[in-house]
């Protein structure tokens, strides 16, 4: 898999969709694949307690988080969103004037 030798991997929105078969076992593998050899950021606008109802098989849930959270460092950011509002000065959070939830949770794993 050419993922697993990428030094950085950045995975931007997780849990934005909820994943279906075979998503959720082809992420496991990548995510297995990389424990502890490469480093991965993921980002979400789920709290990582949350993170579980991303995959329909609760047990892959478990193993693939379970590695995630190993050595992981999580930041969490709170606040209004960094995109601004609309150019005619609107503050809204989206150009439509719709309201987005914030970027709650974030894990960084370095390797070891």
């Amino acid at each position: 898999m050419l993922l697993k030798v990428v030094p950085l991997l950045v995975i931007d929105d997780f849990g934005l969709r909820p994943m279906r078969q075979p998503q959720d076992e082809d992420f496991h593998d990548l995510i297995s694949e990389r424990y502890e050899s490469a480093s991965t950021v993921i980002t979400s606008n789920l709290d990582f307690s949350e993170w579980g109802s991303a995959f329909p098989n609760r047990l892959l849930a478990a193993a693939t988080l379970d590695r995630l959270r190993h050595n992981a460092h999580r930041i969490v950011l709170d606040g209004s969103s960094f995109r601004g509002g609309k150019k005619d000065g609107n503050d809204a959070d989206t150009a439509d004037g719709a309201e987005t939830g914030n970027k709650k949770s974030g894990l960084k794993r370095g390797k070891n």
